[in-house]
């Protein structure tokens, strides 16, 4: 069989955990050319992960007849147009979640994938839990009864810690947005692949003011983006629930989870890159959170996800199908985009009930 040659834009921390050994794990695949910005950090990637190629021009690797595909870990400014090039060259594309930094221009990305006929998928890495999919497959099949919220939470103090440096997720027009956009995204996609399309939505974001350094420059400037975001929504047969996503609080014990509330209990799945991937019940019975059995892959403690997420892209490129089962694709990307806008929309806009009031009226007596 021809291996799926595939080129990766970006050379970040993620390009080198996740793109490129996780395609390189997959049998039928190789990573031909790492692209980048910087000559001598591309090169050093390129050695220490066993790519043949760099190249420090995107539209000049989109545009080879020899590769199959390109993988997107790039800051998300420059998601859309990449994206847009791989298409035009005609390659299957897989990107880093945000899509983009709007609606607007996520519309426009899956035109062009539309167009190009080519397979799209979308880095929301934690289908790939087992805890997670097992959760699915427990609701499905009714375990928890009618279930009728939702809580997913990620909290952490990363963003505010001393020694904290601002990347481009601090900055707002490498990234648009802050934790809303880089945890918030992953958490509104698994309320729609767990529960289903989310049909209305009210939030609020916050940025705590303070300076950090510039991780390229050395120098002193501001976070420009939001440090904790929460919304309420509601899904399909009105089931409701709540998000909160946050890089500068403490978190209970579980950095990160999504939980489902049913008439007969709950379940509550990890959430990570795969080192915590953990199932637990509760019933009203039987409060007391116990375990849920599931493959002996799930505590092996590595990042098994971020491997699996990309050998499925590979065997969606060499079929010409997506897992629909796992795998999301550009339309999953714009629907947690347009939900994420609607976040920002109704934060510059909030609606409070003030509370004041003469407390001296309406006691019965007086």
């Amino acid at each position: 069989m021809k291996k799926l040659r595939v080129g990766v834009l970006g050379t970040g921390a993620f390009a080198e955990a996740c793109h490129v050994p996780g395609l390189q794990s997959h049998p039928d695949a190789e990573v031909v050319v790492l692209c980048g910005r910087n000559a001598s950090r591309t090169r050093a990637m390129a050695d220490r992960l066993g790519v043949p190629e760099m190249s420090l021009d995107y539209e000049q690797v989109c545009a080879r007849k020899d590769l199959d595909a390109i993988t997107i870990a790039t800051p998300n400014v420059a998601h859309a147009i990449q994206a847009k090039a791989a298409f035009a060259g005609g390659k299957h594309v897989f990107c880093e979640k945000p899509l983009g930094m709007n609606v607007h221009e996520v519309v426009e990305m899956v035109r062009h994938a539309e167009q190009s006929h080519a397979i799209h998928q979308v880095a929301f890495t934690y289908r790939y839990l087992y805890g997670v999919q097992e959760l699915k497959r427990r609701l499905l099949r009714g375990d928890i009864g009618e279930p009728y919220h939702v809580r997913v939470q990620y909290a952490s103090w990363e963003g505010v810690k001393p020694d904290s440096k601002i990347g481009f997720r601090e900055m707002r027009d490498a990234a648009g947005a802050g934790i809303l956009y880089d945890v918030g995204s992953h958490l509104f996609d698994l309320i729609g692949f767990i529960i289903g399309p989310i049909e209305a939505v009210a939030g609020s974001t916050l940025l705590i003011p303070r300076e950090r350094i510039d991780h390229r420059t050395g120098e002193l400037a501001q976070v420009e983006t939001d440090d904790i975001a929460s919304a309420w929504f509601v899904c399909r047969d009105g089931i409701q629930g709540h998000l909160f996503a946050s890089r500068a609080t403490p978190n209970s014990g579980d950095k990160a989870y999504i939980e489902v509330v049913g008439r007969e209990g709950a379940l509550r799945a990890s959430l990570s890159r795969g080192s915590v991937d953990i199932l637990r019940v509760s019933r009203a019975t039987h409060p007391a959170w116990e375990l849920v059995p599931l493959p002996a892959e799930a505590s092996d403690g590595t990042s098994h996800c971020l491997g699996t997420m990309m050998r499925s892209f590979v065997d969606a490129c060499l079929r010409k199908k997506l897992n629909t089962d796992v795998d999301a694709s550009f339309y999953d990307g714009l629907a947690v985009q347009r939900t994420m806008d609607a976040v920002q929309e109704s934060a510059c806009r909030p609606h409070w009930i003030s509370l004041e009031a003469d407390v001296r009226c309406n006691v019965a007596g007086e």
